[in-house]
């Protein structure tokens, strides 16, 4: 959640030509495991789907203006997209056009820059 603001700015550039979809996950740094010295939210480990729900609503008041998804309690998308901690993909057409690496600090990962995103974005869009 640290990067919604980065996100957001990335969403409103591409507000014309994109949807966004935001996804929250597992909580990465619960307030009762491993947790993070910059942490901005005192949430713990989700026992069930109502904590993840009530833990997302942080993120949707984050980002008020971007559709948010909840994973479920077996972190079947946080899998299929190797997501955890945190992940840019770009998917046009049902085709990956970019794979940031796991974040926070490796969504544009050494040799992938912000740019380099952005043009795999813009590849193809009239």
């Amino acid at each position: 959640m640290a990067r919604l603001r980065s996100f957001q700015r990335l969403a409103a550039h591409f507000v014309d030509i994109a949807d966004f979809l935001l996804v929250y996950i597992e909580e990465a740094h619960p307030s009762d495991g491993w947790v993070s010295s910059d942490a901005a939210y005192n949430i713990p480990k989700h026992q069930c789907l109502q904590d993840r729900l009530r833990a997302a609503q942080l993120m949707r008041e984050g980002a008020p203006d971007c559709p948010l998804a909840v994973d479920t309690m077996d972190n079947a998308s946080s899998a299929a997209y190797g997501a955890y901690f945190e992940r840019l993909y770009i998917i046009q057409e049902e085709k990956v056009m970019y794979q940031g690496g796991r974040g926070p600090e490796a969504v544009f990962p050494r040799g992938h820059s912000k740019e380099a995103a952005v043009r795999a974005f813009e590849q193809d869009v009239p």
